[in-house]
């Protein structure tokens, strides 16, 4: 079981390696959350794309190599999200070498940290995780929640 803890990402250098929809999704919360994000990734889903293009990370569009977690400066966060696992779990390694905090989006057994489901109605954020076991679950009860805080007055 993980700690739940709520961490101030302003201006924290995030390093996504990858660009499919689970990078635009994990993206988007950080840049959401202040995080100065860099994507490295050839090629972009449109999810990428359009946060690049509006200025809200940076995307760096060639293949991911060891010299991108030298110089893009020491990264707050690390997360490895590319199609191929053997990439994925280089980027785990390097980090690990490096005492950088890295989600493997593949595998949640090499996973530092864990992405909750995001709850939120300022002030208040809700984070909702399962541990990384049932995707469903926290989705159904991130959903009740949304509706929940939907009607609540603060």
């Amino acid at each position: 079981m993980n700690f739940p803890l709520f961490i101030d990402l302003k201006e924290k250098k995030v390093l996504i390696v990858g660009a499919g929809a689970i990078a635009a999704r994990r993206a988007t919360v950080l840049v959401e959350f202040g995080a100065t994000v860099t994507v490295v990734a050839p090629e972009a889903g449109s999810g990428v794309q359009e946060l690049a293009q509006s200025g809200r990370l940076a995307w760096k569009r060639h293949a991911f190599g060891t010299q991108d977690l030298e110089t893009l400066g020491q990264s707050f966060l690390v997360i490895a999200a590319t199609s191929d696992p053997a990439v994925n779990d280089h980027i785990v390694q390097l980090c690990h070498e490096r005492h950088i905090p890295v989600n493997h989006a593949g595998d949640q057994n090499q996973c530092d940290f864990q992405f909750p489901a995001i709850v939120r109605n300022d002030p208040v954020v809700i984070g909702v995780n399962a541990g990384g076991k049932d995707h469903g679950l926290v989705k159904r009860v991130a959903a009740g929640l949304r509706e929940w805080i939907a009607r609540t007055k603060f």
